[in-house]
């Protein structure tokens, strides 16, 4: 059994998705269902008794001391954060309070649960903390990617949070010894991405024939990971990870933001072309850069590479075919997170 926290969002769900279909440990699921997380991801498994899941908050330290009691998990999965830049900059209180005080009510909820274990359970034990690369900062051009060693310097309100949320669970390895492992990612991208980001804000807004806004000059450049390579990933980490260390976890894809929009545009002028016969890149807007926007992102995941023998299966080319195809077979999925029907749906089927 393991306990997988925000396993309702965007990449909680494609990692629960992946391991209940390659594994048959399994999964409590701990979500508080806000905007972004979404039951609708997981309705392929409605009926699978390996799948508990329980709306909660990972701040609820009496709920999870509850959890953890109940279910004895061998490992916590930590997704569970606000996760968007343009939100923690109009209102950073919900990053402090998800990102923050939440990891350490969830630290200290896994710390009591840890510390009451027998010696076998104790040792085997692991808390996986899952965090981005955006914790590191900005990078010139022409400077190396961020290595695991590289100075932490966040920028926005959101990555501040994450970069506070990662020392904790460091402090508590260092004052604790609880077994913690840490991945820091680069952007994801893939299927169940809320249409906020860059990529599946482009396709929906394409196909709905609005603008496509683009911050600035649109040269700011990402490392872009698909979303079923980082699950792997994190698969590998828990499995054969080193107590304690920190791992990068990249597509080796580094693309300027208008490149990935072009690409996107292409994609959809072949797989679903234009009533009117114009090519998407003509919906094409330039709007004002937002607020301390880093230039560039890039990971180094030659560590995870060498250590664990893991690097992505997808190249972003296929990659990004595959997502853009996963979208347009599922419209209705689309239309129920944009409308906020997915939430009848929620109480539907589960009384939440």
């Amino acid at each position: 059994m393991i306990l997988v926290t925000g396993a309702a969002g965007f990449i909680g769900s494609n990692f629960v998705l992946d391991w209940l279909a390659q594994s048959d440990e399994p999964v409590v699921n701990l979500d508080l269902l806000t905007y972004a997380g979404n039951l609708e991801n997981l309705a392929s498994l409605e009926n699978d008794t390996r799948h508990h899941f329980v709306k909660g908050d990972i701040g609820d330290f009496e709920l999870l001391s509850k959890l953890l009691a109940d279910h004895k998990p061998r490992a916590v999965v930590n997704f569970a954060a606000e996760s968007h830049v343009d939100r923690s900059i109009h209102g950073p209180e919900d990053f402090i309070q998800t990102n923050i005080v939440g990891t350490f009510h969830l630290l200290e909820a896994v710390r009591a649960y840890w510390n009451d274990l027998a010696d076998e359970a104790k040792s085997n034990f692991r808390f996986l903390h899952v965090s981005t690369d955006e914790v590191y900062g900005s990078l010139g051009k022409d400077s190396p990617a961020f290595a695991e060693t590289h100075r932490y310097e966040p920028n926005s309100p959101y990555s501040a949070s994450k970069a506070a949320s990662d020392h904790l669970v460091r402090a508590y390895h260092h004052t604790y010894s609880l077994p913690v492992l840490t991945t820091n990612c680069s952007n994801n991208y893939g299927p169940y991405h809320f249409p906020e980001k860059l990529i599946p804000l482009v396709i929906h807004n394409a196909l709905a024939g609005k603008p496509l806004p683009i911050y600035g000059d649109g040269q700011q450049i990402r490392d872009w990971l698909y979303v079923k390579d980082h699950c792997s990933a994190i698969r590998r980490v828990l499995e054969a990870g080193r107590v304690g260390e920190v791992y990068n976890v990249g597509g080796w894809n580094e693309k300027p933001n208008l490149d990935v929009v072009h690409t996107l545009c292409a994609i959809l002028d072949e797989l679903s072309p234009r009533a009117d016969g114009n090519a998407y890149k003509e919906q094409i807007t330039y709007v004002k850069d937002r607020p301390g926007h880093d230039r560039r992102y890039a990971i180094d995941a030659s560590k995870i590479e060498r250590e664990l023998g893991w690097k992505p299966a997808e190249t972003f080319e296929t990659g990004i075919r595959k997502t853009v195809q996963w979208y347009l077979d599922n419209q209705v999925w689309v239309s129920n997170v944009t409308s906020g029907a997915y939430k009848n749906w929620v109480g539907k089927q589960y009384g939440a």
